[in-house]
């Protein structure tokens, strides 16, 4: 990844643009990177990634359905190996 300062990304902004289309550029201020500049088909694949990512929240924010039904649910006999290993401590 190319990393450029700010000032000359803004004097030179066309050139940059056209390599972003082949790889992501690092923006700089004072030696960090302060933002990123990308093609738009890298943009739109990133978005895709995005939403599906799961979601986290805390438990005690579940629907009382939801949580009842992890109480519920039962692990496959298949990994009754598991359960063992977590008897034996």
């Amino acid at each position: 990844m190319r990393e450029v300062p700010s000032s000359e990304f803004a004097k030179n902004f066309g050139r940059y643009r056209e390599i972003a289309q082949r790889e992501p550029i690092a923006v700089t201020s004072h030696g960090r990177a302060t933002g990123y500049f990308v093609s738009a088909a890298e943009f739109e694949e990133l978005q895709r990634y995005k939403s599906l990512a799961r979601h986290s929240f805390a438990t005690a924010d579940l629907p009382r359905e939801k949580a009842e039904a992890i109480a519920a649910g039962r692990m496959s006999p298949e990994h009754d190996h598991l359960n063992a290993l977590l008897e034996g401590e």
